[in-house]
């Protein structure tokens, strides 16, 4: 990378703004999970959306390719720049504040790179609910999960990121800003950009700043972990809590033994909270505005039910915020126990027909033992909405073998399958690197014209996140 493009960034960000030695730039250039690395010259950060557009500018005028970065914790490589080192990454790691909350206007709007607990705290703060919810909540960025559309664990009730944004910043490749924030709920004047811009991985415009929507904060939660035969009668359970709690409900996860098997041997103060083994749980959670006694009460009937019809097995319901606590840690922790395996994971996001779940399941399970011996599934996931975190490893594939990482025989055999089921192989997670391949081989040559139509619209140069999605 030419110096004097150094110079001039260093110029425009000060020496906060820009990191240049190896050790500081470790961190940008290599995914949470060790999978995919590249290199870069240089990592901005800038301050302000004016200092992102003037990044931009330069980059633009200079021919750069810029690689936007938020947290880091993506499971596509999305926020990875490529190997031959020709890429700035920029980092939204100090434009972290939130700008604004209205809690009678239900709205907090904040700035991309604040981190997504923090968010959720001075919402909380205000008495009210941000109730995007993941795993990675301690150190993902608002920015990356609008880049995504991020799901969580609470779509069943709220709906994703993108339902959860009322306006967005953007700064677009050719520097122009577009400042739409505020609590203005109707506006039909317009092309709506965010619809566009959530999920696009920051491949045709960086968002800045977002207002995102808030809620009444629950008086009440109840939360339940539930030994069940199968997915089939996890999904009937769901039917009846339905029946019993309507739309209380705000999450109910699917998740195999295996899962938690790797959860219990990596993560530590975790552990099975059930007396016997069963090959399938359900982790619930109710919410409401009343009293939490009542709720609870509300939750046993339920349980007492499904017990009656033979969906569960056994359950144990949380006592305080603590146990229940425990319990999603178990859940969340899914993604690091299998990290911590030495064997290749191949990660698969696919949502099918909620209604269709099991069948997938028993499906793809056959398809993959059948042509894979020995093979070992982690399944879990957003069983309401009908998105599966459907992973699988072989105990032969290493992680470290570059032909194990680059294999894509277990992918399409699962890939294939919900092509049949008429499903997605991205719900929540994205296409980044990992999925650009997958993109070509199940979408239709319309869609990708049109998809390429749009980016060369924004972005005619392709400078933003290049190789990325498309």
């Amino acid at each position: 990378m030419p110096q004097p493009l150094i110079a001039a960034l260093n110029k425009l960000l000060g020496p906060q703004g820009v990191l240049t030695a190896a050790a500081d730039l470790e961190p940008y250039v290599v995914d949470w999970r060790g999978v995919y690395r590249g290199a870069t010259a240089a990592v901005v950060r800038p301050a302000n959306t004016a200092e992102v557009a003037a990044v931009m500018k330069l980059c633009a005028d200079t021919g750069t390719a810029l690689v936007p970065q938020g947290g880091n914790t993506g499971m596509c490589g999305a926020s990875v720049p490529n190997a031959h080192g020709r890429e700035i990454v920029l980092s939204m790691a100090r434009m972290n504040k939130i700008m604004e909350v209205d809690p009678l206007n239900n709205t907090l709007t904040a700035e991309a790179g604040c981190v997504l607990a923090n968010i959720q705290q001075a919402a909380a703060d205000a008495g009210r609910l941000f109730p995007l919810s993941l795993g990675a909540e301690g150190s993902c960025q608002i920015g990356g999960n609008l880049s995504t559309n991020a799901g969580g664990v609470n779509v069943l009730r709220y709906g994703n990121t993108r339902d959860l944004v009322i306006r967005i910043e953007v700064v677009l490749p050719d520097d122009c800003s577009c400042n739409g924030l505020g609590g203005l709920r109707k506006e039909n004047t317009v092309y709506h950009r965010k619809h566009l811009l959530i999920g696009s991985e920051v491949t045709l415009g960086v968002i800045t700043a977002a207002t995102l929507k808030l809620f009444p904060r629950p008086a009440a939660n109840a939360t339940a972990w539930m030994a069940v035969r199968d997915p089939e009668a996890a999904l009937q359970l769901l039917a009846l809590m339905r029946r019993h709690c309507n739309d209380r409900i705000t999450a109910f996860e699917l998740i195999s033994r295996h899962s938690l098997e790797l959860v219990w041997k990596h993560v530590p103060g975790t552990r099975d909270p059930m007396a016997a083994p069963s090959p399938w749980y359900v982790l619930t959670e109710l919410a409401d505005a009343g009293d939490e006694q009542a709720l609870r009460t509300d939750l046993e009937r339920a349980l007492e039910a499904a017990l009656t019809e033979d969906l569960v097995v056994d359950a144990v319901i949380a006592e305080n915020r603590t146990q229940a606590q425990a319990l999603w840690h178990m859940r969340e922790s899914i993604p690091e126990g299998a990290r911590q395996e030495p064997v290749m994971v191949y990660r698969h996001d696919i949502a099918v027909a909620v209604g269709r779940i099991p069948e997938f399941i028993r499906e793809a399970q056959a398809a993959l033992e059948k042509r894979f011996a020995g093979v070992r599934l982690i399944c879990f996931g957003h069983l309401g909405d009908g998105n599966l975190h459907y992973n699988a490893y072989l105990p032969d594939r290493l992680r470290s073998d570059a032909a194990a990482r680059d294999a894509h025989d277990v992918t399409e055999t699962v890939y294939d399958i919900v092509r049949q089921y008429g499903g997605s192989f991205s719900a929540e997670h994205g296409i980044g690197l990992s999925k650009v391949a997958e993109l070509v081989r199940y979408k239709s040559p319309v869609e990708l014209d049109l998809m390429r139509t749009v980016k060369r619209a924004l972005d005619p140069q392709g400078l933003l996140n290049p190789g990325k999605v498309l």
